[in-house]
């Protein structure tokens, strides 16, 4: 019944292409790859599941997640941003890093890589970056390292990861941890891996725009345990307590101790569901979050066959009709595309094409917010003249859609608008 009532929805978030029509209708530039099967996990979840929040669902999403990008452990919370939050913060608790410890990262991107680290006292290192790619100049990596250099934190530009394997050998070279921000790359590989396993830890999204989606949502994977508990503590208010969904129903709890001395300083029994290790937050997920994970996990390689075809057939048109160069990607590497990037000569020409992408009803995206240092919030953090590269991105590069939504007749408007410029 719930199979056949789910195929009778049809929202307005489902966006569908089948009969676009060119005159009028919007090229949105990304959205949730969903169909009937998404809303009948969902339905599913919530009229026969054994939980609300986070639960059984949401454990064998997880389980399924750690599988399919070859890590060992993944813990799912409420977004992506959330998962940078519990990432930085599990991993000054777990390195015992001190405040004022130094994190290298590019100042170009979303912010929610860079407030993570300011928010846990640690500071953000920031390098240029090289125009080519877009990622930071990784031949200016060993030069910002000093005494407090504690980790380099990678986030691949729009899925285009930068040299991997120069970045591991510096890391090695200067005991450093690598940290991955893969929320926009999340099918990308390097020499036939996942980027998730050549990272100390790494964080993805699932909202609406990404690459799969739970409506909201996020994970951060490691192959440490140990580093894995923090983050599960640190989401889960910071409590010891690892109890999932029906468990919590035990007398004794999944350790079988659940009432016993906890505290060192009270020799008295208290329950183990309420200690805490950690100053943490409420970032739980909601269990048919996890159900519409594990839907969107069996479409993952259409996904990405598609955003690379995608991406492929768009940047054709652009190189063939435009002259646009492509940005570069670097030997041994096979980004899944978040979108386009397209890097133009000029502040004038960006506007044009901007204005002529989206006077033809295709979405364009700046990069995200440029550099980050000319905003508000991060003026304080450095001066944003330091890094002449980083401020072109706001004046010459924006990126249009390559999502796995658009079909033949999309695709043929696209190059049809991309002609008529």
């Amino acid at each position: 019944m719930i199979s056949e009532l789910s195929k009778q929805f049809n929202p307005k978030y489902i966006k569908s292409y089948a009969s676009f029509n060119k005159d009028k209708d919007t090229v949105l530039y990304s959205g949730p790859y969903w169909d009937h099967r998404e809303i009948e996990a969902m339905l599913t979840s919530i009229l026969k599941g054994d939980w609300i929040v986070s639960g059984s669902k949401v454990e064998k999403f997880q389980a399924e997640f750690s599988k399919q990008f070859n890590v060992k452990h993944s813990h799912m919370v409420n977004s992506g941003s959330s998962a940078n939050l519990v990432m930085f913060t599990a991993l000054k608790k777990h390195f015992n890093w001190q405040d004022g410890d130094e994190l290298i990262v590019s100042p170009v991107g979303f912010p929610t890589t860079i407030a993570p680290i300011i928010q846990n006292n640690l500071k953000p290192k920031f390098i240029d970056i090289e125009f080519e790619t877009l990622n930071f100049d990784v031949n200016l990596v060993e030069g910002a390292i000093t005494s407090k250099t504690r980790a380099i934190v990678v986030s691949p530009v729009l899925g285009n990861p930068p040299n991997m394997d120069v970045l591991k050998d510096i890391c090695e070279k200067h005991n450093l941890v690598l940290v991955g921000d893969n929320c926009d790359s999340l099918g990308t590989t390097y020499r036939g891996k996942h980027l998730a396993e050549l990272y100390f830890c790494s964080s993805c999204s699932f909202y609406p725009a990404h690459h799969i989606s739970t409506g909201e949502g996020g994970m951060v994977s490691s192959n440490s345990k140990e580093y894995i508990d923090i983050v599960r503590s640190v989401s889960w208010w910071g409590r010891d307590c690892y109890c999932v969904g029906s468990n919590n129903t035990l007398c004794n709890g999944t350790c079988g101790k659940r009432f016993d001395r906890w505290l060192p300083d009270y020799d008295k029994i208290i329950d183990h569901k309420y200690i805490y290790s950690n100053v943490g937050y409420n970032l739980k997920p909601l269990d048919l979050q996890g159900a519409v994970g594990s839907v969107q996990l069996t479409k993952i390689d259409e996904i990405d066959r598609k955003r690379r075809l995608h991406k492929s057939i768009i940047e054709a048109a652009l190189v063939e009709h435009l002259g646009i160069t492509p940005v570069k990607t670097v030997e041994h590497a096979d980004p899944s595309w978040f979108g386009v990037p397209i890097i133009c000569e000029s502040y004038e020409q960006k506007v044009f094409l901007v204005e002529h992408f989206e006077q033809n009803r295709i979405q364009t995206r700046p990069y995200f917010g440029g550099n980050i240092l000319l905003h508000p919030a991060y003026r304080h953090l450095d001066n944003y003249a330091n890094f002449p590269n980083s401020n072109q991105t706001l004046d010459r590069v924006f990126f249009i859609g390559c999502t796995p939504l658009y079909n033949e007749a999309v695709l043929d408007y696209i190059i049809e608008v991309i002609k008529k410029w």
